[in-house]
């Protein structure tokens, strides 16, 4: 009797496992939600590669108010890297930058900060006339420094986005305006996170910047202490943009950046905000399709000697795949039309991970060797040799 009650347990609790398993199983693998954000433009990418998660009206241009800032932010920051300016630099505070209105820290004539100074106060509480100060410090004046704006957003691939200011704040009547996309943000954004000093500053949520008249950053970023690894980036308003937010969460190896543009309100734009990232989060995990230097694919160089060699994932493809769905992803090269010679580690291509039919994202592929151009003779054999092949195909 006790063995017969022993091998009921047992074949229940086997029963109730396989439910388990195959439940568990259908919900990794069920479709992706229904997801309508509501804000006039919205994205969502993966930071390391720029896959692009979700979006919606993302390349809809539209006003970005102080999320401007963030290509005056990496300005800055490009130039302390190359040298050319300093974080400890002092900045004299220019009668037009204490004229700006808007947010601001109400900077006087002649007062002096360190540029480190100026960008936490940009960083942190949007100010306006920190972004006019440091935009003369770097080029002297605003307009050489709203130049170099749009000609790093052209080299960026930002083709949707003008500048006209370093602030966003709406421009001076007659004047064209500032004007970019969610997805465009999502590009320079990416561009700004390799320096970790902005995330240090964009997660302080209060800090005294002046002690006579003492005046202190307050973080615009609301989200900042209250949502689960989120750590930055740029808030913006202002009547005609309406209440914006580019967001930036990280959890474990994932970092997400969401945009939003154009919502109702204060809180509207941290709603969905937190609707996007949960999204990212909840729904993908990243998966290893290539470490960098694999081999993933072969390549066929019609004039090159070898005429076939290996190519190599570039860096290591790690792209963000739907949950429990890792299984169905396609690989598929994608070859440049190239010709020898090449030089190892030349580009020729990408692989790209498919899933149902669409590109999920892709990697660049390089060769793994020299390929130097075949002589006259092996070029000859070898279209010989595709016309005979062409005979036997017909």
């Amino acid at each position: 009797m006790w063995h017969k009650n022993r091998m009921r347990t047992k074949a229940a609790l086997v029963a109730a496992a396989v439910v388990l398993w195959c439940a568990l199983g259908a919900y990794a693998a069920s479709p992706l939600p229904e997801l309508d954000i509501e804000a006039e433009a919205a994205i969502l990418v993966d930071a390391a590669t720029g896959q692009v998660l979700y979006e919606k009206n993302a390349d809809l241009q539209l006003p970005p108010a102080s999320m401007a800032k963030i290509m005056t932010m990496l300005l800055v920051m490009e130039e302390v890297e190359a040298g050319r300016i300093k974080l400890t630099d002092e900045v004299r505070v220019s009668a037009r930058a204490a004229r700006i209105g808007g947010s601001q820290v109400y900077l006087r004539e002649g007062e002096v900060f360190t540029v480190e100074e100026l960008m936490k106060a940009v960083t942190i509480h949007s100010a306006n006339d920190a972004s006019v100060a440091l935009a003369e410090h770097v080029a002297g004046v605003v307009e050489a420094f709203v130049d170099l704006m749009n000609r790093r957003a052209r080299e960026l691939g930002m083709n949707d986005t003008y500048y006209d200011n370093p602030d966003g704040l709406p421009s001076e009547p007659g004047r064209p305006p500032t004007l970019t996309t969610a997805r465009d943000l999502t590009i320079v954004s990416r561009e700004l996170l390799k320096y970790p000093e902005i995330l240090e500053w964009a997660t302080i949520r209060m800090i005294e910047f002046r002690a006579n008249p003492k005046t202190n950053l307050y973080n615009t970023n609301k989200l900042i202490g209250r949502y689960a690894g989120l750590d930055g980036l740029k808030t913006g308003h202002t009547d005609e943009a309406g209440w914006c937010l580019t967001a930036t969460a990280k959890r474990g190896d994932t970092r997400l950046i969401s945009v939003v543009m154009r919502t109702n309100s204060e809180e509207e734009r941290q709603a969905q905000t937190v609707r996007l990232l949960d999204y990212g989060f909840r729904y993908f995990e990243p998966v290893i399709l290539a470490e960098q230097g694999e081999d993933v694919a072969t390549l066929k160089v019609a004039n090159g000697w070898p005429g076939a060699l290996p190519v190599q994932a570039k860096e290591t493809f790690r792209p963000l795949v739907p949950r429990g769905r890792a299984g169905e992803i396609e690989l598929k090269p994608d070859f440049d039309g190239v010709r020898a010679p090449l030089s190892a580690g030349q580009k020729v291509g990408a692989i790209v991970a498919m899933l149902d039919g669409e590109e999920l994202a892709r990697m660049d592929v390089v060769v793994s060797q020299d390929v130097k151009q075949a002589n006259f003779l092996i070029r000859f054999f070898r279209w010989i040799a595709r016309g005979v092949r062409s005979l036997f195909r017909r």
